[in-house]
């Protein structure tokens, strides 16, 4: 078996845990900065993130540690089998002085997957971007 590559993206938000864990896990906001879906913060539930590129990623949450962290298997299956992608999407909140440090990784890109791992570093630095912006219109 081969080994897989991390997709890792660190970002401090000047809020606390639990505003950054509401974005996280409520569906009418995970999908303003992520994608639509029918997220439920249950281990074990399963769910669908649909983007706007017409794909659909079948997940089920592994893990939820409120305001600490979340975890959820995050599959997208291709045509051609060789760039279909089973992952884990993990993340860790963490309070800092000025907020909170969000650490997001993912997990489970084969050796041969170097422009879907590319896509994937590219496209969390614009959904941290669309996060950053949606955590500033929250109460």
């Amino acid at each position: 078996m081969s080994e897989t590559q991390t997709v890792t993206i660190e970002r401090e938000f000047p809020h606390p845990p639990s505003r950054i864990w509401r974005a996280l896990t409520q569906p009418h906001l995970i999908q303003e900065w992520l994608m639509r879906n029918d997220f439920v913060a249950v281990v074990g539930h399963r769910f669908n993130l649909n983007g706007d590129w017409g794909g659909t990623l079948d997940c089920e949450v592994l893990e939820v540690e409120p305001e600490r962290s979340l975890s959820y298997r995050w599959d997208h299956a291709h045509a051609d089998p060789a760039y279909d992608l089973k992952s884990v999407v993990s993340f860790t909140l963490e309070p800092t002085a000025g907020g909170t440090l969000l650490r997001m990784e993912q997990e489970g890109f084969r050796p041969e997957q170097k422009a879907a791992s590319g896509g994937a570093r590219y496209g969390w630095q614009q959904f941290f971007g669309k996060l950053e912006t949606l955590l500033a219109t929250l109460d």
